[in-house]
């Protein structure tokens, strides 16, 4: 009887070492994340978000330069200003949280703001003449955001 305690216990920590081998070659944790969080959560990597804001900082950037260079025919520039608008919109949009939340607080809170603010500056671009000024306080939304939460 004795033999076999010692035996259970090897296939048990077999059992797990195999069990742990699998679920970190596989993408357990959302298996886990399905089961646990409601299905309008919105649940944000690091990963994910890091690259989204650097695309959004990027278009940001390129709004800035647009809006601070006035040697641009005033329609190339309108054209510019719209195209970066309609991609800072596109993920501001994406980064968004669902009904029941983010898995990063502040998406939750600030980002459905900004994605307004980018929709009616978007708006005010397209009109004849454009407006501008909401443009402008787009590109520094960024800064009032993360101003904020540091």
């Amino acid at each position: 009887m004795k033999k076999q305690r010692p035996l259970f216990i090897v296939q048990m920590i077999l059992l797990l070492t195999i069990i742990v081998a699998f679920s970190g070659c596989s993408d357990f944790t959302s298996l886990v994340r399905k089961v646990t969080y409601p299905p309008d959560f919105k649940y944000v990597t690091g990963q994910e978000l890091r690259s989204n804001m650097n695309q959004l900082a990027s278009h940001l950037q390129t709004l800035d330069i647009v809006l601070a260079n006035n040697d641009t025919e005033k329609s190339t520039q309108q054209k510019q200003v719209l195209d970066a608008l309609r991609n800072i919109e596109r993920i501001g949009s994406s980064l968004q949280a669902g009904e029941a939340g983010s898995s990063h607080p502040f998406l939750q809170d600030f980002m459905r703001d900004f994605v307004t603010d980018v929709e009616q500056a978007r708006n005010d671009a397209t009109l004849n003449p454009p407006r501008y000024y909401f443009a402008g306080r787009v590109s520094g939304g960024c800064v009032n955001c993360h101003k904020v939460n540091r």
